[in-house]
């Protein structure tokens, strides 16, 4: 019945203030208007002498008459005292994902109380008996939810109340009488009271693993922002060290800042993805925390002891390993090596370059020699199977055992192997020596590279304890 007592609220506005009716006239056309509003729409009209219905636009002449309309008065002035002359807003009915009310008839009306005694959920209108009647009032009323079927005892159609610890559930009164009379069972109120505490230890827990994971996520940035630096200051070194060797060595500087490259791709790489994990972990670790909030706030204790278990903390939930990277394996040593090889490498070459210079200028002021097929001596000969048993040469390849014309030897100089096992094409230096020369005991350049070719350049990320 109170359903029925509303009203359209259109139905008693004035078309012309569009407000509701004031002293209220009928003009001859049935249309009713407020009497200021229709007298002063008919007061601009006195020139012509013709009035007309603002809405039906009937013409009347003379001017009417107007007298109150009582009756429309009467129930305009009863649906001001009784509040019912408006109907409830639009957005009072139950849309998609809405509560609707149980009790509305025809369209129903959006749920804003549910009654835990009455299991229905009602509208304002429909929730009015719960607040004016005494024996009403005693009910749990709760937000309007569509969980409410979840609180009802499927065996003996009761409202949940009880809980039982030794099957871990929520019960009704007559389970606590009937299959769980020798359980430990005790009232919702209280175990939610329980469970708030480790609610709240939980939440800390929680709250604890953020603030250690972004701790964690900080570090790693920085030493992510520490590789990157280190990284290109290990390529800016290897660049300038590399340009100040002879042009053979071009390609092996090549490689030296792919593979640092690579490395750094790698390492960073890894670490990129393990930023994603704690990204995502964070972000699960504050949904999980937010939802432990909310939780605590509901007034529902059945809907928080049926949720909360599923999301107190738990140990195991840190699944990632704590990762950063290595800073004793950063590329500074990679920069530190090179600068050695260079040093030792101009040594070399130096004390070389002195023999090789000495034995040009000997070669030089003889007539230019002619290829000699011929046989060697046997002094010849022994000489040059002991130059070819010596290690590489100045770069690491083996020295000819082939002889010119004028008891010199020839050997192709390559770049040294560094880095690489990979035999390399390009020219190097062509040098003679008279037959007369042995190779000192000064160190070869691929005795000098062996020790950085066996070097391998590491960055690595590490798990820490």
């Amino acid at each position: 019945m109170a359903h029925s007592a509303f009203l359209d609220q259109e139905q008693f506005n004035c078309s012309v203030c569009l407000d509701l009716l004031k002293d209220p006239v009928t003009i001859n056309c049935g249309h009713s208007y407020c009497m200021d509003c229709i007298k002063d729409c008919w007061d601009q009209d006195d020139n012509t002498g013709v009035y007309s219905c603002p809405q039906c636009r009937q013409t009347f002449s003379p001017r009417p008459v107007l007298g109150k309309n009582t009756m429309l008065a009467d129930v305009v002035e009863k649906l001001k005292k009784t509040g019912l002359q408006t109907d409830p807003p639009a957005q009072c009915y139950a849309g998609p994902g809405d509560i609707a009310c149980d009790v509305c008839a025809g369209r129903k009306h959006k749920a804003v109380r549910a009654c835990l005694v009455c299991l229905a959920s009602y509208c304002e209108t429909h929730l009015q008996p719960h607040h004016e009647s005494s024996a009403l009032q005693r009910h749990k009323l709760i937000n309007a939810t569509g969980e409410l079927r979840e609180k009802i005892c499927p065996q003996h159609d009761k409202l949940l109340e009880a809980y039982c610890r030794t099957d871990q559930q929520c019960i009704c009164l007559l389970c606590m009488i009937d299959e769980h009379r020798d359980h430990v069972t005790l009232s919702a109120a209280k175990e939610r009271t329980e469970k708030q505490k480790l609610q709240e230890a939980s939440q800390k827990e929680y709250q604890q693993s953020i603030q250690e994971r972004e701790k964690e996520l900080k570090d790693l940035r920085e030493s992510l922002e520490s590789l990157t630096r280190s990284a290109q200051a290990a390529v800016e070194a290897s660049e300038k060290i590399f340009t100040d060797l002879i042009h053979a060595i071009e390609r092996r500087r090549s490689e030296v800042k792919e593979m640092i490259r690579d490395q750094e791709k790698t390492v960073a790489g890894r670490a990129e993805e393990h930023l994603v994990s704690l990204e995502q972990e964070i972000a699960e670790l504050k949904r999980r925390d937010a939802a432990l909030e909310q939780l605590s706030r509901t007034e529902d204790h059945i809907h928080f002891l049926q949720n909360c278990q599923s999301l107190f903390f738990c140990a195991d939930s840190r699944s990632l390993p704590c990762m950063t990277v290595n800073p004793s394996t950063l590329f500074g040593d990679v920069s530190k090596a090179i600068s050695q090889l260079k040093q030792r490498v101009e040594s070399v070459c130096q004390e070389e370059f002195i023999k090789i210079s000495r034995t040009v200028k000997d070669v030089c002021l003889l007539p230019a020699p002619e290829p000699m097929s011929g046989l060697v001596s046997s002094e010849a000969q022994a000489e040059s199977e002991s130059v070819s048993r010596k290690p590489a040469g100045l770069f690491g390849q083996e020295q000819s055992s082939h002889w010119p014309a004028g008891g010199s030897q020839q050997s192709r100089v390559k770049p040294f192997p560094c880095f690489s096992s990979t035999p390399s094409s390009a020219p190097g230096f062509i040098f003679s020596q008279p037959p007369t020369f042995h190779p000192g005991p000064a160190e070869t350049a691929s005795s000098i590279y062996r020790p950085i070719a066996g070097r391998k350049i590491k960055t690595v990320v590490r798990r820490r304890k």
